[in-house]
């Protein structure tokens, strides 16, 4: 079965009517509710001319339907291309343009303007509640469509990452991707049919669409679906479940409420943490507060999850364990050679969970891979004595806020456009909230004038809200080394606090 839809109907037809989720304003679906509206939405996508290997470009609020709606697309062999919420019109427009997707399906209060970019597309709606014309189209299809007969190697997403020149790069995700990964998490995290996910992250990034969803799509358990993390809705839902799958933010935000104690979570055997670093105090109070250790792991849009921390064994604060299963990992020096443990280098990656290359870059896609045919992911790390990986730095400036990855060359290309701007320099800054904050040093065109409010306002405009920075700092100078280049490690030092 190349299909990753047809491993996850085996757990659909095994007993249709069993609960698959509920939502967290107690709406409640079955299995087989899964089953029949993936098929009604594959027909209704198929009805505006979609066709197998086709780009479905998914920018919608979460919701049970827009689960349906991406395991449709699964079903039906469409390549599915989930898009940021918080994306702007130019990033849009971008993606559009380069996926060149035969459908898009957006917010109503969207239509108009994604109908403007849509260079060719059909353009359908759906609402947070369900509402819109896909699901109206859909409600007058047949709950029955045939399971695409696809080769393992054939696309079933594409996720587009953040690019270091400004310029994104589409991730091409197959299904054996998808399939080996799942598999491996369903095993090494022990997901089971009695297991209930709280399932409160976002479902345009790969933690909640394919990590979070395929362990419990592919084990059978239960979802307590939550549109959005919302910490008092958690506490209420979390006496209910077993699993819970979130980012540093969500367990800094937890800590922080009174209610949040051993008794609240007693039934939950496994906290997960990833998308971002988790500080080593968040790391510790939720120990002490709760009795558990986080589970950290490390992953990647390109890879899936890579490493991990064990469900039984040593949980290491500061390191995201080791290589799961199937997975290869070496840190390498800068020809490419292993290093041995406690040595610095560049983290690399081979297995069958490695995406095949970059959506139209295949030089780009040659020059990420090694001769020898690893994938060279732009961390830094290091691996212990007992096998586990430390990520130590991040090539190329990386910064992840909130989860979300960010490349300060694409704000500063923003920034650089500015009236009244000579040049700036983006870096993150360490945020007990989000993990790392987005902070700008500007410095002023000769006679004018700059104001932070001012600056974030533009940026607002163009940039989806998570690259806005927290913070601007104006200032005469960027400090440089001897060659010249801008020491960002400098200004991340100076302004840390």
């Amino acid at each position: 079965m190349s299909n990753l839809y047809a491993h996850i109907e085996q757990t659909a037809l095994r007993d249709p009517a069993r609960e698959l989720l509920i939502t967290d304003q107690g709406e409640r679906f079955t299995w087989g509710d899964l089953h029949s509206q993936s098929a009604r939405y594959a027909n209704a996508l198929a009805r505006t001319g979609v066709r197998i290997g086709d780009r479905v470009a998914v920018q919608v609020d979460k919701s049970v339907q827009s689960l349906f709606v991406y395991l449709a697309c699964l079903r039906a062999g469409f390549v599915y291309l989930p898009l940021n919420t918080a994306y702007q019109r130019s990033e849009l427009s971008y993606f559009i343009g380069d996926a060149k997707p035969r459908a898009i399906v957006c917010r109503p209060q969207s239509r108009g303007e994604v109908e403007a970019m849509a260079a060719g597309a059909t353009v359908h709606t759906m609402g947070e509640d369900g509402t819109g014309s896909l699901y109206q189209a859909a409600a007058q299809c047949a709950p029955v469509h045939a399971i695409a007969q696809v080769d393992e190697g054939a696309l079933a997403a594409i996720i587009y990452t953040s690019g270091t020149t400004g310029r994104s790069k589409g991730a091409m995700i197959t299904h054996r991707n998808l399939v080996s990964n799942a598999r491996v998490l369903v095993e090494y995290w022990g997901f089971t049919g009695k297991d209930v996910l709280l399932h409160a992250l976002p479902m345009f990034h790969v933690h909640g669409l394919f990590v979070a969803s395929h362990c419990a799509l592919l084990s059978g358990a239960r979802m307590i679906w939550h549109r959005r993390f919302e910490p008092a809705l958690v506490l209420r839902d979390l006496p209910k479940a077993s699993v819970l799958m979130g980012v540093p933010t969500f367990y800094t935000r937890l800590l922080s409420e009174a209610g949040f104690d051993r008794t609240s979570c007693a039934g939950v055997r496994l906290f997960v943490s990833g998308s971002a670093p988790l500080l080593m105090e968040t790391f510790s109070a939720f120990e002490q507060r709760i009795g558990q250790r986080i589970l950290e792991r490390y992953g990647m849009s390109e890879a899936g999850m890579i490493t991990s921390n064990p469900l039984h064994g040593e949980r290491k604060g500061g390191t995201v364990g080791r290589p799961l299963p199937g997975n290869e990992v070496r840190v390498a020096d800068d020809r490419d050679a292993a290093l041995r443990a406690g040595q610095i280098g560049a983290i690399q990656i081979r297995g069958e969970n490695v995406f095949t290359g970059y959506w139209n870059m295949p030089e780009k896609t040659r020059e990420e891979f090694t001769v020898d045919g690893w994938f060279r992911t732009g961390d830094v790390g290091v691996f212990d004595a007992q096998g586990y990986l430390s990520i130590v730095g991040r090539a190329k400036d990386l910064i992840i806020t909130g989860g979300y990855n960010v490349y300060p060359k694409e704000i500063e290309l923003v920034l650089d456009s500015l009236h009244g701007v000579a040049e700036s320099a983006v870096f993150g800054v360490p945020h007990a909230d989000f993990g790392e904050a987005v902070t700008v040093a500007v410095v002023p065109r000769e006679g004018a004038t700059l104001s932070e409010p001012d600056i974030i306002s533009a940026l607002r405009r163009e940039l989806a809200n998570y690259k806005v920075p927290k913070r601007v700092i104006i200032i005469d100078d960027l400090p440089r080394n001897a060659m010249g280049k801008v020491q960002k490690n400098v200004l991340r030092e100076r302004h840390a606090d």
